[in-house]
């Protein structure tokens, strides 16, 4: 069985889906790893590092993909990419079914077989497989980062000679994977911290890791999902919401928005008229950004500077951590293809909840039923 690595074409991706490491592990599993020239080379991972583990460098992705059974990605295949795959291939990456509609067909269409990081289910089995816990964990940690540098303010409390200096105030808006790390990085940093988060279980979580916990009381299960992820919440609980976030807004140094709901638009936490009333030289960091952004005024990948206000909409902040992002992406896929392998094969076991969880297209059928319904709904 021969795994593909093609090299990203995307211009902000800096990860690649398999390491050297990695790749040594999945030949021992036995497989024939093929990669495309530089395919890591933006990780810092070079040629000669996997070749040193057996791995063998195709110069084109023609070449790379003739005979592949196994392409490892980790953004979405462009059209052009899937019209290189054989019937029958098995297709690895960060895709979207719900909103890369036209590439389901096509792969539908060619019998290719999609599977998605996002759709990894969210089960203590699957856990070493959980890629987007993987990158959230780094996001939520640069994203505090990359915010201090927009700020106008010190993070921590300072006491010199000319004076005292406050800390900053830090809210974190959802308290998820990429939430809970923002809290620990800007408490570290010495920020007071605020996280909010329509799931009241997490209190625990925020308040363990030195942040208050702003609540919205609610007699209801509003925003408790299942799999461990938040859902839509009612439109009394949103008012009431939006009452509570804007208050504690318009007091923030920097806010961390982090509330993306896979496969769908991201809900608006953050207004224009919210923005307004923010303290001039304060920042908005937008984690949903590839998904529209949390705040109205989010222009996916640019810094917008509304009225001395920044707000960032980086939308791959993992990608700027390429050496560890990649690491731990490939950690994670090469999990998943581990588990499904039987006696040196591929075993594509659709009774199996992971396997059939994360499977969007198989043997020319869309089998992920959210996507099944849009397309057939058009």
């Amino acid at each position: 069985m021969i795994i593909a690595v093609p090299k990203e074409i995307e211009n902000n991706e800096t990860r690649v889906s398999i390491t050297p490491q990695s790749a040594a592990e999945l030949i021992k599993a036995g497989y024939k790893v093929k990669i495309e020239s530089n395919a890591g080379k933006k990780s810092f991972f070079f040629d000669k590092d996997y070749q040193d583990v057996n791995a063998e460098i195709i110069n084109s992705k023609d070449k790379l993909f003739d005979g592949a059974d196994i392409i490892l990605k980790v953004t979405p295949p462009s059209t052009e990419e899937i019209k290189l795959m054989s019937k029958g291939t098995l297709c690895v990456s960060f895709f979207q079914p719900t909103i890369d509609l036209e590439k389901v067909k096509t792969m539908t269409d060619m019998g290719i077989t999609g599977m998605s990081m996002h759709l990894v289910p969210r089960t203590t089995l699957a856990q070493k497989m959980d890629a987007l816990s993987s990158q959230a964990n780094i996001a939520g940690y640069k994203a505090v980062l990359m915010g201090s540098v927009h700020m106008g303010v010190y993070m921590p409390l300072l006491m010199t000679a000319a004076g005292t200096i406050r800390p900053a105030k830090v809210l974190i808006l959802g308290a998820g994977v990429a939430g809970l790390q923002a809290i620990a990085t800007a408490k570290r940093l010495g920020s007071q911290v605020e996280a909010f988060d329509v799931r009241p279980e997490v209190k625990e979580q925020v308040e363990s890791l030195g942040a208050k916990f702003v609540e919205v009381e609610s007699d209801s299960d509003d925003g408790v999902g299942e799999g461990g992820y938040a859902k839509e919440t009612s439109d009394d609980y949103k008012q009431k919401q939006q009452e509570l976030i804007r208050e504690h807004i318009s007091k923030a140094d920097m806010v961390v928005t982090t509330a993306l709901i896979p496969g769908r638009k991201a809900p608006i936490l953050i207004g224009k008229d919210v923005v307004d009333i923010m303290k001039p030289g304060s920042v908005i960091m937008d984690l949903a950004a590839e998904n529209g952004g949390n705040c109205e005024l989010t222009k996916k990948d640019e810094v917008v500077n509304h009225n001395k206000v920044i707000i960032d909409g980086t939308s791959n902040i993992p990608a700027t951590m390429p050496v560890h992002a990649s690491e731990l992406y490939a950690k994670n896929i090469a999990a998943l293809i581990t588990y499904m392998t039987d006696e040196s094969k591929i075993n594509l076991n659709m009774e199996d909840e992971i396997i059939s969880g994360s499977t969007f297209t198989h043997d020319g059928k869309i089998t992920h039923e959210p996507t099944k319904e849009i397309i057939e709904g058009n």
